[in-house]
């Protein structure tokens, strides 16, 4: 029983990207997860899929300090293109940062729905792929 089909992890942390599908695979609610290490990658695998939404996916968690293209460089170019995706993408931003000024910047993204702070627990998790 998924929740969901398909899910995008934006992290360059790669014990994050293990214990992430650990969960994810765990809780047998995500079909297919798809895992980056820098918003570019991502953010160019978007600009390829963009119309296709049985591609897209349907959920994002995205980390905040990355090389080449960091989340916020990310968010500001997925909101760029938001009008060429075929479905809306909800982002969940997941960051070790506890900056109130993070937490504001990005709650300043509409397509934000929600700043976690990690480590990201299997509660967590479950209760995000509930709500969707």
């Amino acid at each position: 029983m998924y929740s969901i089909d398909r899910l995008f992890l934006i992290d360059d942390d790669n014990l994050l990207h293990f214990l992430m599908k650990r969960m994810i695979d765990k809780s047998d609610r995500v079909k297919e997860t798809h895992f980056f290490f820098n918003g570019k990658t991502a953010i160019d695998n978007l600009r390829l899929i963009a119309g296709e939404k049985d591609k897209l996916p349907d959920l994002i968690f995205l980390d905040l300090n990355m090389p080449v293209m960091d989340g916020w460089q990310f968010l500001d170019e997925f909101t760029a293109l938001s009008d060429l995706f075929a479905k809306k993408i909800p982002i969940y931003i997941v960051s070790s940062s506890i900056a109130a000024e993070d937490i504001l910047r990005a709650k300043s993204y509409e397509v934000v729905n929600e700043y976690i702070v990690k480590p990201v627990t299997k509660e967590m998790l479950i209760n995000i792929l509930e709500k969707l």
